[in-house]
């Protein structure tokens, strides 16, 4: 088992947050401590305490590792854009460094860090790196969210590609079904199951509640095939 998993999506909005906030509950259950991480975050919601990200409060809220925002979220963007456009607005270079020693923190601080990227595999942070580059920097196996819809096999096999490319490991996906009306949901999951040699850790059924309670049987479904590798 390793230390950690970056969980990135085939999309933006395909429930990324979704995935890893219920993963991180059911690892808890598990017996687990978990800390949880939003590299880069775009986009600000108010509250009495300041602004912040709201997926990186709700990764901190059901995280049972105490951390300081500024570890779990090291570079809050304003504007919700890609990245480096919303770092451009703010006038400031997302750099790695930041990022690398907040995971130190949290990772010295737990059993495992479950970290989210922002956007797809590739979305930009800079001129020139990407969310992968973040990914490489912290040599976490990837856990992919694929969001059932059409164009998902392309954007899913994409994503695997890049990832063995670069030889970074790949620690399984989650089918997140999104919506009920999708045709072939199923020939659509054997499909990849057969493409990437494995079936899902898990199959988010479509319309999940985004904060459910108890710990739903999807998430410890995945998190017992986590523990298990």
């Amino acid at each position: 088992m390793s230390s950690g998993y970056f969980f990135t999506g085939t999309d933006t909005g395909i429930g990324k947050t979704l995935v890893t906030v219920a993963l991180t509950r059911a690892l808890i259950a598990a017996g687990k401590r978990v800390a949880v991480m939003k590299p880069v975050a775009a986009g600000t919601v108010k509250t009495p305490e300041g602004e912040f990200n709201d997926d990186a409060l709700e990764l901190l809220a059901a995280s049972n590792v105490k951390a300081p925002y500024e570890d779990v979220n090291p570079w809050l963007l304003k504007t919700p854009a890609s990245p480096h456009l919303a770092a451009r607005a703010d006038g400031v270079t997302i750099r790695h460094e930041r990022i690398a020693a907040a995971f130190q923190r949290l990772r010295a601080a737990s059993d495992l860090v479950l970290v989210e990227g922002a956007g797809g595999w590739f979305a930009p942070i800079s001129t020139t790196e990407t969310m992968a580059d973040v990914a490489e920097r912290l040599a976490l196996p990837v856990v992919l969210v694929v969001g059932m819809r059409l164009g998902c096999l392309n954007h899913a096999l994409l994503t695997r590609d890049a990832l063995r490319t670069r030889g970074i490991g790949f620690a399984g996906w989650i089918a997140n079904l999104l919506e009920a009306e999708m045709p072939l949901a199923n020939a659509n999951i054997e499909t990849l199951s057969g493409r990437f040699g494995m079936p899902p850790l898990s199959v988010v059924p479509a319309r999940t509640d985004p904060s459910p309670i108890p710990v739903p049987t999807w998430a410890i479904e995945a998190a017992k095939n986590l523990l298990s590798h």
